[in-house]
């Protein structure tokens, strides 16, 4: 690290940073993966699966998108499994 003349405070290098901003990541991936899911994949998968189906009754399965019904599906499931979670 070199000092500034006028502050005499350490520059950090990206270098630094970015080893810094690994750490914290790897920090965070690892309490991830001690977290177990609420509910089986399977359960999951058939919970956004009936909310896709859902959507598209709703619309008289006329138009729209089955990807987007799925997607949007998902966040709302995945949504409510983290509420249910904490």
């Amino acid at each position: 690290m070199s000092m500034t003349p006028s502050t005499a405070r350490p520059k950090h290098s990206r270098s630094a940073a970015n080893a810094d901003g690994q750490k914290a990541k790897r920090r965070v991936r690892s309490k991830a993966a001690d977290v177990k899911p609420a509910v089986p994949a399977e359960q999951r998968h058939a919970l956004i699966a009936e909310s896709a189906y859902r959507r598209a009754e709703r619309r008289g399965f006329r138009g729209g998108d089955p990807v987007q019904d799925w997607l949007d599906s998902e966040k709302e499931v995945d949504a409510l499994l983290s509420r249910a979670a904490h």
